[in-house]
């Protein structure tokens, strides 16, 4: 069954969301405001999310922005704001698409449809293979020699991000600056710990180290 994440503070069109995409063989899960949303996409795999854009706490421009930083699930905009500003604002996020209210659901339910149905043609397309592992950046899984391996979050995105460029040599800090955001300021040793921790888990050196420059994917591993 495909996960959905309902973002949405209206209780009644909640409620309603809710019980359509049930109905329709889904399985969602509902929030209401940006916080709860957050906190729910990182404990599932979502495979959608439908998302107002005038949420409590957080807005589903913050929302939309603070996920792309991490996966290209497929976002819906379900919102009140009709103006061009917002749908613009919002595919220059790279959302799928943009439905304003009021709206029919059974019109959204074969969005929903069709956007999944490309999101799984896509997801083939984005599957990282490399050597003996395969990275999978939407559901945040990998595979070592077809046996799932258990990362943290910050793990798989530096792993990714080096095999995703073979042969590029990546420095500490342009690591720091692509994964902790460009107002980290703390120890540049922290990507040199994060390191060593894929290592003993990899078991085999997939990451080679650069000597005086940073880190790049290995070449020949033994």
């Amino acid at each position: 069954m495909k996960q959905i994440l309902i973002a949405e503070d209206d209780p009644d069109i909640r409620e309603l969301l809710y019980a359509y995409l049930k109905d329709a063989g889904y399985l969602p899960a509902a929030a209401e405001d940006g916080v709860e949303a957050l906190n729910l996409f990182h404990t599932r795999s979502f495979d959608l999310v439908l998302l107002d854009l005038m949420l409590p706490k957080i807005d589903g421009f913050g929302v939309c922005e603070l996920i792309r930083r991490q996966s290209q699930v497929p976002i819906l905009m379900v919102t009140a704001l009709d103006g061009e500003e917002e749908q613009l604002r919002g595919f220059a996020m790279d959302i799928d698409d943009y439905v304003t209210k009021p709206f029919s659901m059974p019109v959204l339910l074969e969005k929903i449809r069709v956007i999944l149905r490309r999101s799984a043609g896509a997801e083939k397309e984005r599957t990282l293979r490399y050597r003996d592992l395969i990275l999978n950046p939407d559901t945040r899984e990998v595979l070592l020699n077809g046996s799932p391996l258990e990362l943290t979050a910050r793990e798989f995105d530096l792993l990714f991000a080096l095999l995703s460029a073979p042969g590029r040599v990546f420095t500490r800090e342009a690591l720091l600056s692509r994964l902790w955001g460009y107002d980290f300021y703390g120890d540049e040793r922290i990507v040199d710990s994060h390191i060593k921790n894929l290592r003993r888990k990899l078991e085999r050196d997939y990451i080679e180290t650069v000597r005086g420059l940073g880190y790049r994917a290995a070449k020949n591993i033994p």
